[in-house]
């Protein structure tokens, strides 16, 4: 799960530093689309990092969420990169969050008693 949390906190730190670049950049970099997306996956990276740091028993929920906005994402990111550093390195660092939020899931660890 540490791995995990790392990798959540990375990938929102990514999407939300590169919206300033590509709103720079103008263009199809900044759509209201892609800006969205950008926004979405840094948010839904929050929500999956603070349902794993909290220990809820739904974190697998959020992770799940997680894996699947961050692998659009990413490939988003890398289809309109045309070469820019900063764009291949969000969808990198997205891909890389997806993965370890899709092995937490996989791992489907047991829910934790609220009793």
């Amino acid at each position: 799960m540490d791995e995990c949390i790392k990798n959540c906190q990375e990938c929102h730190a990514a999407c939300a530093s590169l919206i300033p670049h590509c709103l720079h950049l103008g263009g199809s970099h900044s759509s209201k689309e892609h800006i969205g997306l950008l926004q979405d996956c840094a948010h839904i990276c929050a929500t999956a990092l603070s349902f794993m740091l909290r220990e809820s028993p739904r974190h697998t929920l959020t992770c799940g969420a997680c894996a699947a906005v961050c692998r659009e994402c990413a490939t988003d990111c890398e289809a309109g990169a045309n070469g820019d550093a900063w764009m291949l390195a969000c969808a990198e660092q997205c891909r890389t969050c997806a993965d370890s939020c899709a092995r937490m899931v996989s791992l489907r660890m047991p829910a934790v008693s609220m009793h």
